[in-house]
């Protein structure tokens, strides 16, 4: 059964939807209503933050940096955020190097994401593991984001799926449905070419696997990162199985 790409009443935000439904190792699903990836939760209407407080949602894990979050706090009311601080870099260095009269190409723009997977792993790693001591705590729902919900939250879901059994071709596809899903903003303010700003705003193959790569390079690959950088033993990741599987 593949997961719902949309939840009813919920339009915005536009990346928001549930990892319930994938089907892990031997056949088990992901319970519905627990687990929930999104973009930003700081403009939100009422009622559109009423459909997602009806959901259920007490924790909100915010992966966005410190400016971010001042910038659209989160809306929703009766919920415990927690800051998981992951500071963006791909927006600044690009405006950097448009300001240095550097005319960036689409190529340009891939490998500066695949840079920033690359420091996912070999930067923020305590930040994932922090994300997963939240979700071994308990199993009420809460909802995990950035500001898009597309690169950070895109490796978190990542992570998560597999930690929970679900195939690699499994996660690549709920990887890519933000490029189904996520509204751009109108119009680009960083001064970037239009065929340059589309590759800022979707995914690709290349963005997640940049990321896989540097967990093989650095950690030997994803079961011992999982384990030793991430602290999901055998028992944390029987406890995820427990509170997450069907």
């Amino acid at each position: 059964m593949a997961p719902a790409a949309t939840l009813a009443g919920i339009r915005n935000p536009s990346n928001f939807r549930d990892l319930g439904g994938h089907r892990a190792a031997g056949g088990r699903p992901l319970r519905a209503g627990r687990l929930y990836r999104s973009d930003h939760l700081g403009a939100l209407t009422p009622d559109e933050a009423a459909a997602v407080s009806a959901l259920g949602i007490d924790r909100v894990l915010d992966l966005r940096g410190a400016t971010e979050r001042c910038a659209a706090p989160c809306v929703l009311t009766g919920v415990t955020v927690h800051s998981l601080a992951i500071e963006p870099t791909i927006v600044q260095v690009l405006t950097e190097l448009i300001a240095a009269g550097q005319t960036l190409t689409t190529a340009d723009v891939v490998a500066h994401m695949q840079d920033t997977y690359r420091g996912f792993v070999r930067h923020n790693t305590p930040r994932f593991a922090e994300l997963f001591r939240h979700l071994l705590e308990a199993d009420a729902p809460l909802v995990f984001h950035c500001t898009a919900g597309k690169d950070r939250t895109g490796f978190a879901a990542a992570l998560i799926l597999h930690a929970l059994g679900v195939g690699a071709d499994d996660v690549m596809r709920d990887y890519l449905l933000t490029n189904e899903r996520l509204r751009p903003p109108e119009g680009d303010r960083h001064g970037l070419a239009p065929e340059v700003a589309r590759v800022l705003w979707r995914v690709q193959p290349e963005f997640l696997n940049a990321a896989f790569d540097a967990v093989q390079q650095d950690h030997g690959g994803l079961e011992n990162y999982l384990q030793d950088a991430l602290g999901l033993g055998l028992r944390e990741r029987e406890r995820l199985a427990r509170q997450y599987l069907g």
